[in-house]
């Protein structure tokens, strides 16, 4: 899992944890994954219930342009499932089984297709990668479906009742075939692949129903396990020396895209899959620009970048943003604005605890948004959502396998949660084009004008990773500078040592 060149540069970049990495080898070669992910399957099993059939797929390859794929990235939760980076891949659990509860299918061998896109799992190297004892080739998937849902036995199920708690509830009426079903908004809607499957087995077979996985996954998926905690804080490490190393290569007649390549060449030097979210590097008025991907900005002397960035390392993510000047020195303006978010966050992070709404953490930074906004002119109303028009984004979400990971909605926090913190305000003149044409808009617009104009182009973010523990939040991302006097003191050293 960590090979040799990831623990070279590791121990030249990051000698501080070389011990701590070095303990996580020595677990990984006892394949702590597999029986990570072994847990995981159990735990799903033990939800759905031994009256389910179970099925998982991997994620097609996705076209990028004309005959060329874009670099494949499994479906979240069969990676979830069974740790396996491959296409073609379909992962069955039947809770109620007698031994067999786990099968996998991988596709078959093919000489040609690997010569072209090299090798495929067999199913022997499919089982030890996963964990799953049984492992049939894709081509015996079908085959398998229609003996379970018939009752008549499957291929690979010789015993005769090792699907008994299974056959029973079909034959009752009462099973279940469990599948992660697309949301479906309105019935003109082409249903996603799940639900045409579902819909062909309906066609054919009898005596079950179908039951979204979905909330199972997410509600497991919400909690870490030690295990993922442990890869999730090496994920978030290896992001906040990227930042740094952007950090390092920010300055005035730079480009945005040298700044995003400094960064994402720490993520492939350290053993990172990949950016776990398309980079975003915004400086001047791109900094007001939420989801600002072009990288193709020349930064001018005074402006503020805000970089929001994060690997993926063995399917992990966490979640970072920083917003510094280019030139090392923020200016009153930049600080008034920096302070104000600095604070929100602040509020946000004593808020985060057990038992705590994820709402509360977003009603403490809008506090310290709508105050600090009234404060410089930017807002006249001291209660209400005014303030929204300059601070217009949630302050929190979910983080893990995917950037934006699933969760179950209002679910009180508790220990195993990763979550971000990151309030921001953007000034931007042409917010105001979105307000009705109302004479009360037309006021508002009069009086902050003026403070409109001061901060214009003046984008600030702020964001952090966080575990929350039995013990309390802990911020994955500490390491990287985040107060006025940090940011502007690590600026500082990294320029002078140029």
């Amino acid at each position: 899992m960590y090979n040799s060149l990831f623990m070279l540069n590791f121990r030249r970049q990051f000698p501080l944890v070389v011990a701590v990495a070095l303990a996580i080898v020595r677990i990984a070669s006892a394949g702590p994954m597999q029986e990570d992910v072994k847990g995981r399957r159990a735990r799903v099993m033990d939800k759905l219930g031994p009256d389910t059939v179970a099925v998982f797929w991997s994620a097609p390859p996705r076209i990028y342009s004309n005959d060329v794929n874009y670099e494949y990235r499994q479906d979240s939760n069969l990676l979830y499932l069974t740790g396996i980076d491959q296409e073609d891949t379909i992962l069955v659990l039947m809770p109620g089984n007698r031994t067999k509860r786990e099968i996998l299918f991988v596709r078959e061998a093919d000489a040609r297709r690997e010569h072209w896109n090299g090798h495929s799992l067999t199913p022997s190297e499919a089982s030890v990668a996963s964990g799953v004892e049984t492992v049939f080739t894709a081509n015996q998937f079908e085959p398998f479906m229609a003996g379970v849902l018939s009752a008549q036995g499957a291929p690979g199920l010789p015993q005769a009742d090792e699907a008994k708690a299974f056959f029973d509830a079909l034959g009752q009426g009462r099973a279940n075939l469990a599948l992660l079903l697309e949301p479906q908004r309105n019935l003109t809607e082409t249903p996603g692949p799940a639900r045409q499957f579902a819909a062909r087995m309906r066609d054919r077979f009898f005596g079950f129903q179908v039951k979204d996985a979905t909330p199972v996954l997410a509600g497991l998926r919400q909690i870490k396990t030690p295990y993922e905690q442990a890869v999730l804080r090496q994920s978030v490490l290896i992001s906040t020396e990227a930042h740094k190393a952007g950090m390092r290569a920010a300055a005035p007649g730079k480009w945005e895209y040298q700044v995003e390549s400094a960064i994402e060449a720490v993520y492939l030097n350290n053993g990172a899959m990949s950016w776990g979210y398309p980079s975003i590097v915004g400086s001047g008025p791109n900094a007001t620009i939420l989801h600002y991907e072009k990288s193709s900005r020349q930064m001018e002397n005074g402006d503020l970048l805000l970089v929001d960035a994060a690997a993926n390392f063995e399917g992990l993510t966490g979640d970072i943003t920083r917003t510094y000047p280019i030139n090392g020195h923020f200016t009153q303006a930049q600080r008034d604005i920096y302070e104000i978010v600095f604070a929100a966050q602040e509020a946000g992070i004593k808020a985060a605890k057990i038992g705590a709404a994820p709402d509360d953490i977003q009603k403490a930074c809008d506090e310290v948004l709508r105050a600090g906004l009234v404060k410089l002119g930017l807002v006249t109303e001291p209660t209400g959502r005014q303030f929204k028009i300059w601070a217009t984004h949630g302050v929190t979400h979910w983080i893990g396998m995917d950037v934006h990971d699933v969760g179950v909605r209002g679910k009180p926090l508790e220990a195993g949660m990763a979550f971000t913190i990151e309030p921001g305000i953007y000034i931007r003149d042409q917010a105001f084009n979105d307000l009705p044409k109302t004479p009360e808009n037309a006021a508002f617009i009069e009086k902050v004008r003026a403070a409109v104009e001061k901060y214009k182009n003046i984008g600030v973010r702020i964001e952090d990773s966080f575990l929350l523990l039995p013990s309390g939040v802990e911020n994955l991302s500490a390491a990287l500078p985040r107060t006025v006097a940090d940011v502007e003191r690590f600026l500082s050293e990294s320029k002078g040592s140029r």
